[in-house]
């Protein structure tokens, strides 16, 4: 096995087997999201978290390394596998995996990190308001999920069925 593999299947214990909520929180799965290109990025690769297809992003590092990341596309879920040797706090340059094209930049992360917030769109029309806004910085686990102009990921984090 590689060096940094991880077997995303046996990482943690399966804890539902559908989109059911757990611990009474809601429970978000990216099913799909489109690149710049309009490319869906989830299933690019066998690769899955939970039985759900992992999003695939080509990330370059500053230092000119780059693969491709594996992400779970279940909200909150930290998982990755894949090119995962990166330094916590590097900023990364995220790609479409399929065109190479860089992903289209939201603007700042309010956290006062200095990450910046990219686009994963929901839907193939590509339109802002409905994507999933990830961070150019390692392990700065801070994405949202944005729905017709509002943060849902917020909403399911705080709301109780």
């Amino acid at each position: 096995m590689p060096k940094n593999h991880v077997d995303p299947q046996n990482d943690i214990p399966e804890k539902h087997a559908s989109i059911q909520p757990i611990d009474e929180k809601v429970t978000l799965v990216v099913t799909q999201a489109f690149g710049p290109g309009g490319h869906n990025l989830v299933g690019y690769s066998d690769v899955k978290f939970n039985n759900y297809p992992a999003v695939s992003l080509l990330v370059r590092t500053p230092d000119g390394r780059e693969g491709i990341v594996h992400l779970s596309p279940i909200h909150g879920d930290k998982r990755k596998v894949g090119f995962i040797d990166i330094a916590p706090g590097t900023r990364c340059t995220l790609m479409c995996p399929v065109t190479k094209r860089p992903l289209d930049k939201l603007g700042p992360a309010d956290d006062g990190s200095g990450a910046e917030y990219y686009a994963l769109y929901l839907t193939p029309k590509l339109s802002k308001g409905h994507a999933v806004a990830v961070t150019d910085m390692w392990d700065h686990f801070h994405s949202r999920i944005v729905d017709d102009e509002a943060v849902i990921s917020y909403w399911a984090q705080t709301h109780t069925p």
